[in-house]
């Protein structure tokens, strides 16, 4: 997979834990092996910029996504095309307050971003509840693989 990693942003991101989780969940999703994917990391100003312009909300949000070629999931059987994903873009400022909200690491929040926004690039939304169930219980379930295989390394 090709996936690229920018941290525009001045916070400290483990980058490649980043990109291990993106290979991880794509896997998980049956998605092509050539598929490609960006990771970008910007600050508040930017974020919010980007949260004006595209989804006409005031403030920075935490996670956007912007698909291109709207590759969905695959299966066992076939695996998604390849293509362009899309960008998943974070803001690390805006993850570290929910973090500190929810009691877990910046880290952990970033990660769970990561997942949710890969999951928006495939098609899974969460604006009714059947949706919701099913979209956060696949990154839940991806993040708990994740996390387990990275405990073994």
């Amino acid at each position: 997979m090709s996936i690229e990693v920018n941290n525009e942003s001045e916070y400290p991101v483990d980058e490649a834990a980043l990109q291990r989780l993106a290979v991880f969940a794509l896997d998980a999703m049956k998605v092509h092996p050539d598929a490609e994917l960006a990771v970008v990391l910007v600050d508040e100003v930017a974020m919010e910029q980007l949260h004006v312009q595209w989804m006409d909300e005031p403030g920075p949000t935490d996670v956007l996504s912007f698909p291109m070629d709207e590759l969905r999931p695959g299966t066992v059987d076939a695996v998604t095309p390849a293509g362009l994903l899309g960008d998943v873009v974070i803001c690390p400022q805006v993850a570290e307050t929910q973090a500190a909200a929810a009691g877990h690491s910046v880290q952990d929040e970033i990660l769970m971003l990561l997942t949710h926004g890969i999951l928006h690039l495939l098609g899974f939304d969460h604006a009714e509840p059947a949706e919701e169930k099913e979209m956060f219980g696949l990154q839940r379930d991806i993040l708990l693989s994740f996390a387990a295989g990275e405990h073994r390394r």
